[in-house]
């Protein structure tokens, strides 16, 4: 695997900004899980900040509540079947990890841990909003690290030469879109 490399901080939302599936990330204490989210954004700049919706039911959920962090990571293309997998599953039924062969590894602030086969991280510390949470199931957190896949992000810029590398939008029923050609105007 390709070692990330770190993303400004203020340029950390370039990574989130073109709305692509996220798999989010928690840990606590012995517990871990990840799950799929296509409702994730940017927040702000200075410091950097992004919203995720996660639903009350899930384990992710209770383990973001519990330890006040997680990761948001940008899958790639190449991981399309994980990404739908863990988005199809509860990870209180066990660990999605080992039944979706998720590889991951530390991350270097927040104790939730990057997944393999993505192209971004986004290292979050919560910042408790209890009436958006409760009514909304809105996280918004501070990225206080980010990380990307030099081949297909450097100079804060996307650059998707690989297809396999692609970041994907998640459409509904297992359909996904692939982050098509950037152009200027």
């Amino acid at each position: 695997m390709v070692k990330p490399e770190a993303v400004d901080l203020a340029k950390s939302y370039l990574l989130l900004n073109h709305g692509p599936v996220t798999l989010v990330s928690s840990a606590h204490g012995d517990r871990r899980n990840v799950m799929a989210a296509a409702w994730a954004m940017p927040l702000d700049f200075d410091p950097p900040k992004l919203a995720v919706v996660i639903d009350s039911l899930t384990l992710t959920r209770e383990l973001v509540e519990a330890s006040g962090e997680f990761v948001i990571n940008i899958p790639a293309r190449a991981i399309a079947d994980k990404v739908l997998a863990v988005g199809s599953q509860s990870g209180r039924d066990g660990d999605k990890f080992v039944s979706c062969a998720i590889g991951s590894r530390p991350a270097s602030k927040v104790a939730a841990p990057l997944i393999d086969g993505c192209v971004g991280w986004l290292e979050c510390r919560l910042i408790p909003e209890a009436h958006n949470q409760t009514r909304y199931d809105l996280f918004i957190a501070e990225v206080v690290a980010a990380w990307a896949d030099p081949r297909v992000f450097s100079d804060g810029r996307w650059n998707f030469a690989d297809e396999a590398l692609r970041t994907m939008h998640y459409v509904a029923g297992g359909n996904f879109f692939a982050t098509g050609e950037a152009f200027a105007v």
